[in-house]
């Protein structure tokens, strides 16, 4: 009677491993966001100094930043793994849409508030349907 008692405790331990297992399996190797607004700056750079003050302190209180959270890189700095394929370019500020590890569209500078948001909707616009927060409720821009 002991040794069944061993013997299923056993079996369970290796079931749960194995589901243990195949759950990690699973699970991304990396965690890119599925869409994401990367903006490259740098330190005394006037233009982005201008947009953290027009823009900066409500991005992510709109819908487009709920859409698409701002991470913002130092353009001088190595860029993380899981970016490694964006090109960095010269100007900043500059706003890269990313989308499940591929760049969607960029606004090289910041052009003013009112251009800004006119040309982030449009970037918005080319983001595929499932990523649009549908499937991770956000509301969807329109």
């Amino acid at each position: 009677m002991i040794w069944q008692i061993a013997r299923a405790d056993r079996w369970r331990s290796c079931l749960l491993g194995g589901i243990a297992g195949m759950l990690a399996c699973m699970l991304p190797v990396t965690a890119v966001r599925a869409d994401e607004l990367i903006m490259l700056e740098q330190d005394g750079c006037a233009w982005c100094e201008r947009w953290n003050k027009e823009v900066g302190g409500i991005y992510h209180k709109t819908p487009e930043g709920q859409r698409a959270p701002l991470r913002r890189l130092d353009i001088h700095e190595k860029l993380p793994s899981e970016l490694k394929f964006l090109t960095k370019g010269r100007y900043t500020p500059t706003f890269v849409l990313i989308d499940k590890g591929r760049e969607i569209g960029r606004i090289q500078g910041y052009p003013g508030e009112d251009f800004f948001w006119g040309l982030l909707a449009k970037m918005l616009e080319r983001l595929p349907l499932a990523a649009t927060g549908a499937a991770n409720g956000v509301t969807t821009i329109k």
